[in-house]
């Protein structure tokens, strides 16, 4: 019932910009916290944009502070991550989460590849 599915990932050069997508349903994002996390093999999940329920707030990891916005669209129960000047150190596969109390939902992930 509950589904998050991130699309928008794909291949650019060091430089470009992708916009991701987290579709959310059986659930209303408004209520959750959602955030965007990255991971590479052999490395640990990394937060790397948060969104607070309601209010909007928003944070970011000191490495991508500037160059990520993340955002979203109550109506349409999307969240998104605006990525910008993107380097090869931000490949990864990025993930989307929405917390709320005990609740914690992960997508299925979505792959970011920046390289020449």
């Amino acid at each position: 019932q509950v589904q998050l599915v991130e699309s928008g990932g794909g291949l650019v050069q060091p430089g470009g910009s992708l916009r991701l997508s987290c579709a959310a349903s059986g659930f209303t994002i408004s209520n959750y916290f959602m955030s965007w996390h990255r991971q590479v093999p052999g490395k640990e999940r990394e937060l790397v944009a948060v969104i607070s329920s309601f209010d909007g707030i928003t944070a970011y990891e000191d490495s991508v502070k500037g160059r990520f916005t993340i955002s979203r669209d109550n109506a349409k129960n999307t969240v998104y991550l605006q990525m910008n000047s993107l380097q090869p150190e931000d490949t990864a596969g990025y993930y989307c989460n929405a917390k709320w109390s005990t609740a914690n939902y992960w997508g299925q992930g979505t792959q970011v590849t920046v390289s020449s």
